[in-house]
């Protein structure tokens, strides 16, 4: 609801004082840092030619005091840095808040804060408790967690604000009505080459996973376009805000493809936060395998099912179940179990060790321990008791201990045995088995086994430093991954979204993500987001029916336009050219969706000399949104105004392949076009 010009007129004045304030703060705080730098640069210099004058005690003194004032002195950047985003458009929404005791606070929230002269606060961070205000309540009876405890009281106004080039261009005052002005517009606006923050248009149920505290580990199940990925981000960016000693470097995000990574880097720099640190889990995994060149990517391994490439589906579908994990701990306890040393050997001329000793090292006394693991104490040890102490005989004991042990340290081998065993359910004969391992590149199913399989034998290797990991559309990892991960971070707190609707593991599938909980320590909370801010109700109307889906909130208003299914289109180039000409007059980016990559190829090939369009895969790093030609299972997590689906009739989506085809249809925001 639009103000009255009297509350207009007052609010720019407002305008003015805060962006006098603003350009003040930013002059001295410049003049400061520019000073501070040239004061430690002098006092490193001065440091540097007196270190001969410091003993021990007093250099630590001096280096840890240099570090401190070097910390202060990248604060006061960040802080800068963050004023001057701000500096076109201070902040935008306000509430005003009267405490019980009849208090009455007027708070304007923004990216960051700012006080006066007197540190008042004129700007709040909008991830200060207060601020939740905004997004959790309409106007009335209102509550927030200060760190002090729960503050109560009344929400006596909710504003929003539109301020252009530094001009105050519209301010509404608005309930938790989801269909207000400031969504709405922001809705309506065509979508950009990267994710944006959305801090003005948080909704409550958002909010609740961004700043949820009490609760070690969140899975959130949300349906398309429910902003899982954004509100992800603006959660890493509220306990980057809250929590100590958290920087952007303890936090690991999972993404589903290199594209994605790109496509979501500028959020968190625009709500002002570092990155973080972010990967595939493909590429993870790469990182703690050393016997192949490589490890397939998860795109590349569902497209060697949707493009019929796979010529044993049933295995791979072991290799993806729940089961295989009871038939390789089975293995592993009775590989384990079979390990021993055969015989004593001579190191030197007057060391023999008995075999009945290292046995009893072995089986007794580092049982507690995985099994490579004893026999690196076990030489480290030996070694001690020989040598003094020495550790330069560790390498010669273990290559000793190895050459007289009924066991390798070879994990390649090692699987191999497993499929070859009793303890594999489906039956595989050697050469079949050597087919799939002996390779430069491993498959993406065999790389979680290597890896699960080497954590056993040897320990999963310790992430330390990673406080937080992030795993979006968590709906494509198998059981088997989440028990990796949460081995390697068992310091960490997780996040997990996805969309069980959004599956598209041809391989695995979860009823719901609820039944993760059980697999990570602490609390545990299981969240829903069930409106989708993304398609028009015509485009949510269709996908709905793909999947038999009632529950779906469509936020969008109507564009009035239908779903445009083409099945007779006469000539396929001249068809998709006309379309795709259509689409860009109309709107910023267009999106053509293939079934797979083979067909991606194929389209591109056919109309690139009459559009300029780019065709994307699963290693694409960066590209432009005008106009792509894609293949669904890579477009996860993508939004593009309009798009074009496109399958051959030889290609069609099958019964278990509508997860797919939903996935690229709900990729859509206003327009969408369906070939075959």
């Amino acid at each position: 609801m639009a103000i009255s010009d009297i509350e207009f007129q007052k609010e720019k004045k407002i305008l003015k004082k805060v962006q006098k304030l603003l350009g003040d703060t930013l002059s001295s705080l410049g003049e400061d840092v520019f000073q501070e730098e040239e004061d430690l640069v002098e006092f490193k210099k001065m440091m540097w030619e007196d270190s001969s004058s410091f003993d021990e005690g007093e250099m630590q003194q001096v280096m840890a005091a240099t570090a401190l004032e070097a910390d202060k002195v990248l604060q006061k950047q960040r802080y800068f840095k963050k004023l001057r985003s701000i500096q076109h458009k201070p902040y935008f929404a306000s509430i005003v808040f009267k405490d019980d005791e009849g208090s009455i606070f007027n708070i304007y929230m923004s990216l960051t804060y700012l006080k006066d002269d007197q540190l008042n606060n004129i700007l709040y961070d909008w991830r200060s408790p207060i601020c939740s205000l905004f997004y959790d309540y309409e106007t009335g009876p209102c509550s927030y967690t200060a760190p002090g405890g729960m503050v109560s009281g009344e929400l006596k106004r909710k504003r929003q604000y539109k301020i252009e080039n530094d001009q105050l261009v519209g301010v509404f005052d608005n309930s938790l009505n989801i269909n207000d002005e400031v969504l709405q517009e922001v809705l309506a606006e065509e979508s950009s080459e990267k994710m944006k923050n959305v801090v003005n248009t948080i909704q409550q149920e958002q909010n609740k996973v961004i700043r949820n505290l009490e609760d070690n580990n969140l899975i959130v199940q949300g349906i398309a376009g429910s902003g899982k990925t954004t509100v992800a981000l603006h959660r890493i960016a509220f306990l980057l805000y809250r929590l100590q000693n958290l920087s952007s470097n303890n936090i690991l995000i999972f993404s589903p493809n290199h594209i994605f990574t790109e496509y979501i880097s500028d959020v968190l720099p625009s709500l002002g936060e570092a990155n973080t640190l972010q990967t595939t889990f493909a590429d993870y995994l790469e990182s703690q395998i050393k016997e192949y060149k490589g490890v397939e990517s998860f795109p590349d391994f569902v497209s060697r099912y949707y493009s019929y490439m796979e010529s044993f589906p049933e295995l791979v579908e072991y290799k993806q179940s729940d089961g295989i994990i009871d038939d390789l701990d089975a293995f592993i306890d009775d590989y384990v179990e079979r390990a021993c040393f055969t015989s004593g050997f001579q190191e030197g001329e007057k060391i023999f060790i008995e075999k009945e000793e290292i046995n009893t090292m072995l089986k007794d006394r580092y049982s507690r321990l995985p099994l490579f693991e004893r026999v690196d104490e076990m030489a480290e040890k030996l070694c001690s008791n020989h040598y003094k102490g020495s550790r330069k005989k560790i390498a010669t004991y273990l290559k000793l201990l190895y050459e007289h042990a009924n066991f390798k340290k070879d994990y390649k081998e090692i699987l191999k045995e497993f499929f070859l065993s009793e303890y594999c359910r489906i039956p595989l004969d050697e050469s079949f088995v050597k087919k799939f391992m002996n390779v430069d590149i491993l498959h993406y199913e065999d790389a979680l086994l290597l890896v699960y399989l080497k954590g056993r034998l040897e320990g999963f290797y310790y992430e330390s430093t990673i406080q937080q990991v992030v795993i979006d559309e968590a709906q494509d990892y198998s059981r088997l991954q989440y028990i990796i991960l949460t081995n390697i971070f068992q310091k960490a707190e997780f996040t997990i979204l996805g969309d069980v609707n959004q599956n598209i593991n041809p391989y695995y599938h979860y009823d719901s993500l609820e039944s993760l909980s059980d697999l990570f320590k602490g609390d545990t909370k299981y969240l829903e987001l069930l409106k989708t801010y993304r398609s028009s109700p015509e485009i949510i109307d269709y996908t709905n029916k793909i999947l038999g889906l009632h529950h779906v909130n469509a936020i969008r208003k109507d564009n009035h336009k239908p779903v445009v299914i083409k099945k007779d289109f006469g000539d396929l180039a001249t068809s998709l050219v006309h379309d795709i000409k259509v689409l860009q007059s109309q709107y910023k980016s267009t999106a053509v969706i293939t079934k797979d990559y083979k067909e991606a190829e194929k389209i591109y090939e056919l109309i690139k000399d009459q559009v300029d369009i780019s065709l994307v895969d699963a290693d694409t790093k960066s590209f432009h949104k005008e106009l792509i030609i894609i293949p669904a299972y890579v477009s996860k997590g993508l939004e593009f105004d309009s798009v074009i689906i496109y399958n051959d009739r030889n290609n069609s989506y099958k019964n278990n392949e509508r997860n797919l085809l939903y996935v690229a249809c709900t990729r859509c925001q206003h327009e969408l076009y369906i070939y075959n």
